[in-house]
């Protein structure tokens, strides 16, 4: 793909990889700059339901527009290649922030950041389902961006758009799956109890659950939920609770222990 063009997009370089697709870095040709490119692999582009999903995340994506989510330029289609043209966020990713250490002011600044963006997202109706330190960036200038609405399920909302839903089988890269329900979708460490059971009726809540993990590890430097085996995490998901943060953290911002402990809930209706 490397030099090819879709639509006004010159293919540069690739970045990575999933499931769903494959992502470069390209340049808009119309425009100058340098975006994400997105691209549904053609062997899979034939499949009408992995098509359906691509552009499911697409308009999901697309939905929201905040400072805290990277944006969605646009969705095209080129001799029979589906892509999603992205805003490019230069910087790292916020498990390669927290990798030498996170001061605890710096971390209560990015998850404020995360709340914002989710907050947005939840207002249109858009549940992430898969909120992970790999799924935010932190640019050079400290902004945070939260990206892949890839396994969003849009809520039923007036200023939602419209989808079909989701094969109850079909993988979408290691560790997730969109499914129907009674089936695991997401990422063991950062699920929530619902999502570890499997439930169809996954909501707002579930990502409060996700950002709840991402503070504590943020403030901690430890995951809250551990194991040797994915199985093994999500029982801990589902029937242990955290060590206090007040001891896992040390010296913590006043008022962020009750702030991680509500989100942790194992009741949703117990959370934010």
């Amino acid at each position: 793909m490397i030099g090819r063009t879709l639509g006004h997009f010159r293919i540069d370089a690739k970045l990575g990889e999933g499931g769903m697709g494959v992502v470069y870095r390209a340049t808009d040709e119309k425009l100058r700059r340098e975006v994400a490119l997105k691209v549904l692999p053609q062997s899979l582009a034939a499949d009408p339901e992995r098509r359906r999903r691509f552009l499911r995340e697409a308009r999901a994506a697309a939905a929201v527009t905040h400072s805290n989510i990277a944006t969605v330029h646009e969705i095209g289609e080129d001799d029979g290649q589906v892509y999603i043209a992205m805003e490019l966020v230069a910087g790292v990713t916020l498990r390669e922030r927290m990798a030498p250490g996170l001061p605890h002011v710096e971390g209560m600044r990015i998850a404020r950041e995360i709340a914002r963006g989710l907050a947005r997202a939840h207002d249109k109706g858009i549940v992430h389902r898969d909120l992970k330190p790999e799924n935010v960036m932190v640019t050079a200038d400290g902004e945070v961006k939260i990206l892949d609405f890839g396994l969003a399920k849009l809520l039923d909302s007036p200023t939602a758009p419209q989808s079909a839903p989701a094969s109850a089988t079909a993988p979408t890269g290691t560790g997730h799956q969109i499914t129907a329900e009674g089936r695991i979708m997401g990422t063991p460490a950062y699920m929530s109890p619902e999502q570890a059971e499997g439930r169809g009726d996954i909501d707002e809540r579930s990502d409060v659950f996700s950002f709840g993990v991402m503070l504590y590890e943020m403030l901690s430097g430890a995951a809250p939920f551990r194991g040797t085996t994915s199985i093994a995490i999500l029982y801990a998901v589902l029937h242990q609770e955290p060590a206090p943060l007040e001891v896992a953290g040390g010296n913590l911002p006043a008022g962020a222990a009750a702030i991680v402990d509500r989100c942790l809930k194992k009741s949703r209706g117990e959370r934010f």
